[in-house]
């Protein structure tokens, strides 16, 4: 167990939470190196083993550090990145280029260099003039890349709509409209820059029902039939994105990754026997998934507002700016006092942070044990899109990330301090 209570503390891989606070302070991200590899492995169980011919590319979106980027080196997969800062941090830890793939909706002319300077492995293409931008690029370098068409396959999925993005009203992907998409795929095909490998789609994230995956899986092939037809071209790879769901209260029905991939491996090969041709080498970018449930987040608990009748506030030294998923889009999480672990939880009571914003609140009505000043609250699945997304709102410094494995805690991002935040803030003469 990741996540187990002795002598009235929670313990996480191993750990002591309450001395990990007093070691490193709060804010402080955790991440576990053991839920990590779990499902890294999972993965390749499931998915890379059992199929020929696939890929599985971490989406670095959700968690990056260069920490990050040597465990999912050592655990065989590659790398989905967004941004030329991803890509210069995947790069910076080492990590084979060519083993990266460049998505993103408004890449930039420096983004694009980098990434064909680097030599990295694919470009997801989402836009009808990105394709011209990376032939002038790899024209001017003498370089020629592998790429991929985002498509948007018009497919509406069971998630808060922010994190949507497979439908057709969407700022992701190419649309499928005839007088679109083609004329985008003939350029490809005879392109002398690229290697058009073939097509990609997303569909959505925190996911738990296959279905809005398996109907776009039925326009990605009806593409790539039509593209045989019209071209004679037969596209060599099918990216068929991540988005599958995690555990952040029991609500969440998480389901394995073989849910997902099972039905969708079964009707590629069912289609490339149908249309006689070789099954695309298939590609998942899972992100959430793998880092979710690997992390929590702990925070010192400071005054406590008991408003009668109405509600008890309990503030904590972290909030929005360490998390904002629950007032970005009513993200809904569950914790524990650390230190109170195995106390009845007789209270209910609204976990809230330190920032000027009504909107900052981590939990509602949060069953725990009577909270007091100087605990410790261990809130749980914040791997996934709280140090990624983390900001310096009212001037709060960034918290620390520490990595834990059975027992033992390395620190893999250094807390920011006054000082680091300021640094590259300048004063004109004139206001001196």
């Amino acid at each position: 167990m990741i996540t187990e209570i002795k002598n009235k503390t929670l313990y996480f891989d191993g750990c002591n939470t309450v001395e990990l606070a007093e070691k490193y302070g709060t804010p402080l991200y955790v991440m576990s190196e053991t839920a990590i590899v779990e499902r890294c492995r999972e993965i390749r169980e499931t998915f890379l083993s059992k199929y020929e011919r696939t890929r599985a590319a971490y989406a670095a979106k959700a968690f990056l550090t260069l920490s990050m980027c040597k465990i999912i080196e050592r655990e065989g997969l590659c790398m989905d990145v967004v941004s030329g800062g991803e890509l210069y941090t995947a790069i910076k830890a080492g990590f084979p280029a060519e083993k990266i793939e460049l998505n993103g909706n408004n890449k930039s002319v420096e983004e694009l260099e980098l990434a064909i300077e680097y030599g990295i492995g694919r470009i997801i293409v989402d836009g009808l003039d990105e394709l011209k931008l990376i032939e002038e690029i790899c024209r001017e370098k003498e370089r020629k890349v592998n790429i991929l068409y985002r498509i948007t396959p018009g497919v509406k999925s069971d998630s808060h709509d922010y994190i949507v993005t497979g439908k057709k009203d969407s700022k992701f992907g190419i649309p499928l409209d005839d007088d679109v998409i083609f004329p985008a795929v003939e350029q490809a095909v005879n392109s002398e820059h690229v290697n058009f490998m073939g097509f990609h789609f997303h569909v959505g994230s925190q996911l738990h029902n296959n279905e809005s995956h398996l109907k776009a899986l039925e326009t990605a092939l009806k593409l790539i039939k039509n593209t045989k037809d019209r071209y004679s071209y037969v596209t060599p790879e099918l990216n068929i994105g991540g988005g599958f769901g995690i555990r952040y209260t029991d609500v969440d029905d998480k389901k394995p990754y073989s849910y997902f991939l099972d039905p969708m491996m079964e009707r590629i090969e069912e289609f490339s026997r149908e249309l006689k041709i070789t099954r695309p080498e298939v590609v998942i970018e899972p992100g959430r998934s793998i880092v979710g449930e690997a992390g929590i987040t702990l925070y010192t608990v400071g005054t406590i507002k008991d408003i009668k009748g109405i509600r008890k506030y309990v503030s904590v030294d972290g909030g929005m700016t360490d998390n904002i998923r629950p007032a970005l889009y009513q993200a809904v999480y569950e914790g524990i006092i650390a230190n109170k672990a195995d106390e009845p939880k007789n209270e209910i009571v609204t976990i809230c942070g330190k920032c000027c914003e009504s909107g900052d609140v981590l939990i509602r009505d949060a069953k725990t044990a009577e909270p007091e000043r100087g605990d410790i609250f261990a809130i749980f699945s914040t791997g996934a899109y709280n140090y990624t997304m983390a900001s310096n709102y009212n001037k709060n410094p960034l918290p620390a990330a520490v990595l834990v494995k059975e027992g033992k805690s390395e620190i893999i991002v250094k807390r920011q301090d006054y000082e680091h935040m300021t640094a590259n803030e300048v004063i004109p003469e004139y206001l001196k």
